[in-house]
């Protein structure tokens, strides 16, 4: 039996939006007695104190660690609900609906958009949803089954996914202001970054990458700071704080850019895949969208 209703859920994330339970109370239309007794009930549930109730002066309330906890999994347990709702009242009628995609930073994104486009001309009512993030974020976002499918780089977790390999490689590079000292270079080598400041993908396996083409450890290395999407690292590179490390295509370096790529010597490249759970049951917008994926020649 599940430890609360969704109701109850949704009736703490009021709270927890508005930080105070008159205002979550009306905003519910229930009464503030009537609020207060389901947030102590679900309180007494867990064993847990959830919110921390401010003064007859503020009446504001704020969340302790346990309540915050909830609240980011009500959020999750929530949008799973409405997702699942709308693929079960759509399953008999004309293809529609939402297809979920996580992915990083990648050009790869325009081979998606073009299955998407030709689908589009025959399902105008499938509808394509795009979260950005690292390789953590869309791993645990497959996982929870709030997307559909995940573009990953490297290797796949075939005891877990399914996937099919993409027509793409990313090439790696450097990112720098076209002022600086080895924006002259063709190429860059390892030696070219010894000693200039840098900034990195926090990622593992790009830290992987780095260090095997360095040929230094880590510690090594000057890093000035690390990035998660290479577009805030573009942001620290044209102020002048280092030379990131990254994937080309990523950012626009044409133009009246103050910014430059150069690829790095000896080449590396990244192949990805796009990933989906095994035994995962496909709405019909979703498998229409993955049965295009297969025919989209590069």
């Amino acid at each position: 039996m599940l430890f609360m209703e969704l109701r109850v859920l949704s009736y703490f994330l009021a709270v927890a939006r508005e930080q105070s339970i008159v205002r979550a109370a009306k905003s519910l239309h229930l009464s503030q007695p009537t609020l207060s007794t389901q947030i102590k009930a679900m309180e007494e549930e867990l064993g847990k104190q959830l919110l921390v109730r401010g003064t007859k002066g503020t009446r504001k309330v704020t969340l302790t660690e346990e309540g915050m906890i909830l609240r980011k999994r009500a959020e999750e347990i929530l949008s799973l609900v409405q997702k699942t709702e709308r693929e079960i009242s759509l399953s008999d009628q004309t293809i529609v609906g939402d297809v979920y995609i996580g992915t990083g930073e990648t050009d790869a994104v325009r081979f998606i958009a073009r299955a998407a486009r030709e689908l589009y001309e025959v399902y105008p009512g499938i509808h394509y949803h795009i979260s950005s993030g690292n390789a953590e974020f869309v791993n645990e976002q497959l996982d929870k089954g709030l997307i559909d499918f995940g573009i990953v780089f490297g290797n796949v977790d075939h005891a877990k996914y399914h996937s099919m390999e993409l027509p793409f490689k990313d090439v790696w590079g450097v990112l720098m202001r076209r002022d600086s000292p080895l924006a002259a270079n063709e190429v860059i080598q390892p030696e070219d970054l010894w000693n200039q400041p840098l900034i990195i993908s926090n990622q593992d396996d790009s830290k992987a990458t780095l260090t095997e083409w360095m040929k230094k450890e880590l510690s090594e290395l000057e890093i000035v700071a690390t990035y998660n999407l290479l577009f805030n690292a573009s942001l620290m590179v044209e102020e002048g704080l280092g030379y990131a490390i990254g994937l080309d295509k990523i950012i626009n370096t044409s133009g009246n850019s103050k910014l430059c790529f150069r690829t790095l010597s000896p080449k590396r490249e990244a192949g990805m895949h796009i990933v989906w759970k095994k035994y995962q049951v496909f709405s019909k917008a979703s498998e229409k969208f993955i049965e295009k994926l297969k025919t989209i020649s590069v």
